[in-house]
């Protein structure tokens, strides 16, 4: 009798098992994804959310106060316009100017708070505003292009690089970083001081669109405070 040992058989995997094995690692790629995509929202809260003192006058949405604020000098620039001329803050001495920094062209709302602005100008007139006047960073004569699309009288400045935008600290307040400006207002008075400052667009709400009346009864709470 043989006393070779028998070798044990060879086990297969069953095609079930075999089957579900793409299944399993679709599944752990989605849950992957998901924690991914948490952990990206979580980073993304704490690089905006360290924005300066909010300021809650009037109903809905709060602001903040950024630098240079309410009692500093504004400072200089000088830029290419909209419509294709050099426009300075100096140019407006003597009044009351608002200054509008906006994200620019990936903004649709920013340019229909423009155009609201623009249809209340009896508003921002008894509101003691005598002009406003747009900055964002992208380049002029795409600039030119939107403002003539939209049918904006409204001076709307190009300030690549963001230099400008960096002196105000005006690209600290939106949804793209510190890439693009926010949703920022400052009140500058006929002696280049700014009156009032109002950064819409940090977090939480984001805000890249304010109700001209919500805006101006800030402003009128802001000058008034």
């Amino acid at each position: 009798m043989s006393t070779t040992a028998k070798k044990p058989p060879i086990r297969r995997p069953d095609h079930a098992s075999v089957a579900a094995r793409p299944a399993r690692r679709r599944r752990l790629t989605w849950i992957l994804s998901g924690l991914a995509a948490v952990v990206a929202l979580v980073v993304l809260y704490a690089v905006f959310s360290t924005s300066p003192a909010k300021n809650t006058a009037g109903s809905g949405t709060s602001y903040a106060v950024g630098s240079p604020g309410v009692g500093r000098a504004a400072p200089a620039f000088r830029l290419t316009a909209s419509t294709g001329k050099q426009v300075g803050l100096g140019d407006y001495r003597g009044k009351n100017v608002l200054l509008y920094f906006q994200e620019g062209l990936t903004c649709q709302p920013c340019w229909d708070q423009l155009t609201a602005l623009e249809k209340s100008a009896g508003k921002v007139k008894a509101a003691g505003i005598d002009d406003i006047v747009s900055i964002t960073g992208d380049p002029a004569d795409l600039i030119a292009r939107k403002t003539k699309d939209m049918g904006l009288s409204t001076p709307v400045l190009s300030d690549p690089g963001l230099k400008v935008s960096q002196q105000y600290e005006a690209n600290e307040y939106g949804m793209m970083g510190s890439s693009r400006d926010g949703h920022s207002f400052l009140l500058v008075g006929p002696d280049g001081t700014i009156r009032w400052r109002a950064d819409y667009g940090g977090a939480p709400d984001y805000t890249m669109y304010v109700a001209v009346d919500k805006l101006l009864a800030d402003l009128r709470d802001g000058v008034g405070s």
